[in-house]
């Protein structure tokens, strides 16, 4: 489960600021968290075939025992902080008796900004998701990973880029392929959804921003929208 800095430290970050009073001594007080650290590199190896259900099968099971250990600690809910996973969703919380964060929050936020149309740009079986899809759908907003083999490619290579941590040409690239994959497919203005953590880290001063405009285009952070909403669901219970 992925990057975007540490959710952990987000979410303690707005525990100090929104839930402690500043006016009471001594330390704040933090949230408790259990922490399921996967190996990316072990994930990938178990990717699955579109339509071949059995081939997601070590996929699914490998994230599935990172929850059920987690529940056997005795936590209230668990986020995936990792978007592909979300595509397995249904079968990845077969069994799980705690709630676990879904990605309709990222088309709530999406719908809320006044979206209609949205790019999705991610790994390449996060971009050629229809659960994702079908969960933009469901709030009136049209969305889709870009067409062109080309540009979902491009996408990939920059993720891998920031995996690395080469950041410093990130925001020309991401432009290129936002360019690239709206010019014909897209009619309204245009918001693209960061469909994966690591490419919040092209814009280093908006990478905790739920939603932020760059040159013109409108981007929804998938991690930021995912940690404010466990923050919300720990607070309020909603």
């Amino acid at each position: 489960m992925a990057s975007l800095g540490s959710p952990r430290w987000i979410i303690t970050r707005r525990s100090a600021v929104e839930v402690n009073d500043a006016t009471s001594p001594g330390v704040p007080s933090t949230p408790e968290m259990s922490i399921e650290s996967l190996d990316h590199n072990k994930a990938v190896s178990y990717l699955g075939i579109d339509g071949d259900e059995e081939s997601w099968s070590q996929f699914d099971d490998y994230h599935r025992a990172a929850l059920q250990r987690l529940e056997a600690s005795g936590i209230d809910f668990a986020l995936m902080a990792s978007n592909t996973p979300h595509d397995r969703y249904a079968t990845i919380v077969r069994g799980i008796g705690i709630p676990v964060s879904i990605f309709e929050v990222v088309a709530q936020e999406s719908a809320r900004m006044g979206a209609r149309e949205v790019l999705i740009l991610g790994t390449a079986t996060t971009m050629r998701s229809s659960r994702c899809r079908e969960e933009f759908a469901k709030y009136g907003v049209e969305a889709a990973g870009p067409q062109d083999e080309t540009v979902r490619t491009m996408t990939v290579r920059l993720i891998a880029e920031l995996q690395l941590g080469k950041v410093d040409r990130a925001p020309e690239w991401l432009g290129r392929i936002v360019r690239s994959a709206a010019a014909p497919e897209f009619t309204r203005r245009l918001v693209v959804c960061l469909a994966c953590t690591e490419l919040a880290l092209a814009f280093p001063g908006q990478k905790m921003l739920a939603n932020f405009e760059c040159d013109g285009v409108l981007y929804v952070n998938s991690a930021a929208v995912h940690i404010n909403a466990v923050f919300d669901f720990a607070v309020g219970g909603d």
